[in-house]
């Protein structure tokens, strides 16, 4: 069979970028063989199975020199040195939520609608949605938030669905509060047209209006024009007779 042998090194961090330990590790086949203790600066078996014979070999040939302590030591530096460097652009960045409101219809008689929020693409994963008809807070109805879920991009997800009785006149909105937000991010919904949908018929209109004028301007001018210079029209039949 094969035996794989490797190095791993990690070094948790706290909520305010210091570095909480240190780990330097020698796994065989995914058992921790060797561990470096950064207190003692000194390498100590950590298999207490069947290899633990082999790992106390191993620890005390780690331990005889410099190089292996040295080499452990170096990775708690670099812990401490590039950690400050990646955490603003990680653990302590902000990313702006995103946010879409898709109606669906539920079949049933007294909440036709079912509205359903979707926020995306925010960071840190903390975040309020919550829903407002015409202003007022409502609770979540039927279906209450999810928890947010990560995207796999350092960003997360989630949705809020709220069943609706919609009249004319009404507006939902649901309303996310992120740390990344000066203020709450709003997304409106009303019984009718989208506001996508409405702004492409507005234009629309538009274009379909200002063709008509100047399709009318063309034909004025066309009837309006002068007759072409040294023509002079002449009553009665200009053509002689013949059979």
């Amino acid at each position: 069979g094969a035996f794989l042998v490797h190095l791993a090194s990690s070094c948790p961090l706290a909520a305010n970028g210091s570095v909480l330990d240190f780990d330097f590790t020698l796994i065989f086949n995914k058992n921790p063989l060797v561990c470096y203790d950064p207190d003692a600066r000194h390498f100590v078996p950590c298999d207490w199975g069947l290899l633990r014979s082999c790992a106390t070999h191993l620890a005390t040939f780690l331990n005889n020199g410099t190089a292996w302590v040295e080499r452990a030591e170096a990775r708690r530096r670099a812990c401490h040195d590039l950690a400050p460097q990646f955490l603003a652009s990680t653990v302590l960045r902000r990313t702006p939520p995103q946010a879409r409101i898709i109606p669906s219809k539920t079949g049933n008689a007294r909440a036709p609608v079912l509205l359903t929020c979707h926020v995306w693409g925010f960071y840190p994963p903390e975040v309020t949605v919550i829903w407002l008809h015409n202003g007022d807070i409502v609770g979540p109805g039927d279906h209450p938030p999810i928890s947010a879920v990560p995207n796999g991009d350092w960003t997360y997800q989630t949705q809020v669905t709220l069943m609706v009785a919609p009249v004319a006149g009404d507006t939902f909105t649901c309303s996310v509060q992120h740390a990344s937000l000066d203020q709450p991010l709003l997304e409106d919904w009303g019984p009718g047209l989208s506001p996508g949908l409405t702004l492409k018929v507005a234009a629309a209109t538009m274009v379909m209006a200002l063709g008509l004028g100047f399709f009318i301007a063309g034909v004025y001018r066309y009837q309006a024009r002068p007759l072409a210079p040294g023509y002079t029209p002449l009553p009665g039949d200009n053509y002689p007779a013949g059979n």
